[in-house]
């Protein structure tokens, strides 16, 4: 009876040691994780005996041999590597299979917005008034007015105090009224697990929670503002409104976090911001995805082989190809303006980002620029790289059906190698 008891106690202690497997993983802990390999890569093709061949058969060679593994009679691969200065594809395998891209997708979305939106876009948050200032006091009611920003933080909120106070506002005789009308009422993604740690997504939010309006009205009190009679709630703002200060953050401060950290916040932001560019009125990730079909089709694709549902890869709905995301790429390199702003904001292989931990090879540590994405039995990578020939290609690699995500970075860790190495 006691050996039984025993027993089912053990039973019960390992199993409250398993966590629980959330459909997405933060892409930060694979900064964390000690890169090893299991027994799936133990018996690696060697594919240094590829020699001899020119440019770029030995690359096809290599990659060739590295598909040989044993972890794909379990799971499923596709893939394409085009070289941008020869303008012309060197490799490709199931190209065009449908698959989720997890964090990847997040390309998608900053490309479409720097090719809608443009490079010099910011993100902006309000504070306005209607009514009067007199006598030190503000009668009439005051707006805060969302604009998105994953960036407001405490200091933009200080900035608002401030400015109010510079006025010479020291009572306010009205009402304080959250203007959220940006975007529509949903607050989480289509397709999203509800078991995840999700971001929520509202116009009006900061350093990333959903308190603004608490935080506002704790600064005020604070500062020694009073209030006389106090009300708050949701209202649009009138046209006709007074600003008392604006806060800006540019496209980029959101395209570095975005990609290099893989912040679903700020890519979902920015995809709203799309959404809002079209006059739309609430933004809509129905409005985003439009922009996006046309992004699509204006890049030769067909937008109705894809399955499109959020700005962050956080859907279990989405579905695209390799080739979508190599065209994307290809067509961001071949227009300056999405390049510049796009290039310096992806995780450097072995520097930063959820690439500082991965590949510390000579060939290439701070040569490969690319964007990771990873959920359960997902591991995706896509960007770009500059072969030892000095020509620069851009690449998307998608596992599926990946039970040990170590091996399936192993594998696009090696592609990398053989793409950079000396031929």
């Amino acid at each position: 009876m006691m050996k039984n008891l025993r027993c089912l106690l053990l039973l019960v202690m390992t199993v409250m040691l398993v966590p629980a497997e959330a459909q997405v993983i933060d892409e930060n802990i694979e900064n964390n994780e000690e890169v090893k390999e299991d027994s799936a890569w133990s018996d690696s093709v060697n594919t240094d005996t590829v020699t001899n061949l020119p440019w770029p058969k030995s690359v096809q060679e290599k990659i060739n041999k590295l598909l040989e593994n044993k972890m794909f009679q379990t799971s499923q691969v596709g893939m394409m590597v085009w070289d941008l200065t020869a303008d012309s594809c060197i490799f490709e395998k199931n190209e065009f299979q449908m698959m989720r891209p997890a964090s990847c997708l997040k390309l998608l979305t900053a490309i479409t917005a720097i090719d809608r939106l443009g490079g010099s876009y910011q993100f902006k948050t309000q504070l306005r008034y209607t009514g009067k200032i007199e006598n030190h006091t503000l009668t009439g009611d005051v707006y805060l007015v969302g604009g998105m920003d994953p960036r407001f933080n405490s200091d933009d909120l200080s900035a608002f105090i401030s400015n109010l106070k510079e006025m010479g506002v020291d009572s306010i005789h009205g009402s304080i009224y959250a203007d959220k009308s940006m975007k529509d009422t949903n607050l989480y993604g289509e397709g999203w697990c509800w078991d995840d740690d999700n971001p929520t997504l509202s116009p009006l939010l900061i350093s990333g929670k959903d308190q603004f309006m608490d935080r506002f009205i704790s600064r005020l009190r604070e500062s020694g503002v009073i209030f006389s009679p106090f009300s708050t709630g949701t209202k649009r703002c009138p046209d006709d409104a007074f600003t008392v200060c604006t806060r800006y953050h540019s496209l980029d401060q959101i395209l570095v976090r975005m990609l290099k950290e893989s912040d679903n916040l700020y890519a979902e932001s920015l995809y709203y911001q799309v959404a809002a560019s079209t006059g739309n009125h609430p933004a809509s990730a129905k409005s985003a995805r439009a922009v996006e079909r046309k992004l699509i089709e204006k890049i030769g694709l067909d937008p109705s082989r894809y399955r499109l549902a959020d700005g962050s890869g956080l859907s279990l709905y989405n579905y695209i190809t390799p080739e979508l995301l190599v065209r994307l790429l290809r067509y961001a390199y071949q227009n300056d303006n999405i390049y510049m702003h796009l290039h310096p904001a992806l995780p450097i292989m072995g520097v930063d980002g959820t690439l500082e931990h991965r590949m510390h090879n000579a060939f290439t540590r701070g040569n490969v620029h690319a964007k990771t994405g990873t959920e359960t039995g997902v591991v995706s990578l896509a960007g770009y790289c500059t072969a030892a020939n000095s020509h620069l290609l851009c690449f998307a690699i998608l596992n599926q059906g990946v039970m040990h995500a170590v091996n399936a970075r192993a594998f696009q860790d090696r592609v990398c190698i053989s793409l950079c190495s000396p031929q």
